[in-house]
């Protein structure tokens, strides 16, 4: 008996250190969904750099508890599964959010990026946003539209002075 309680207590310290160092942590709901859909989603999520795990909801609520993350806690009810990204904050959700348009058993409930508790709504917007390199690319476009501006009305001015 204490053997079990031990290996609950290791699940639940590692669980919970996993959270402190993830960058961003998405639960969801799997129900119904194949083994082979199931592990297709799991080698879509490795190859973007992310752990994806099923845990017992009391050692999932521990753990999230014992990271700091205590609205995240509540959402472990029914099976759930959770995927954890410790270099990009919005792939897991990105890729699971994609994954459920072709399998709609697959429902994100909530996320945690960067230490912030995102809700079910937050965590579907965050997947619909731009990758970080369009985000990027849309705000060097903004900052150069008024240089490219001012350059050309700089090149009329001299033309029409010629």
């Amino acid at each position: 008996m204490k053997d079990i309680l031990v290996k609950k207590q290791q699940s639940v310290e590692t669980l919970a250190e996993k959270l402190q160092t993830a960058v961003s942590v998405v639960a969801f709901d799997y129900p119904g969904l194949t083994v082979s859909d199931f592990t297709e989603l799991r080698i879509q999520l490795k190859e973007a750099g992310c752990d994806t795990k099923v845990y017992k909801n009391n050692i999932a609520r521990r753990a999230a508890l014992k990271a700091g993350f205590s609205e995240f806690s509540e959402i472990f009810t029914g099976p759930k599964a959770i995927a954890i990204s410790y270099q990009d904050a919005v792939a897991p959700a990105k890729i699971l959010n994609d994954f459920a348009k072709t399998h709609p058993q697959v429902v994100l409930n909530a996320s945690v990026v960067e230490g912030g508790f995102f809700n079910e709504t937050d965590t579907k917007m965050l997947a619909n946003l731009p990758s970080r390199e369009v985000l990027l690319t849309q705000i060097a476009v903004g900052l150069l539209q008024p240089i490219r501006e001012l350059a050309v009305g700089l090149n009329m001015i001299s033309e029409e002075a010629k």
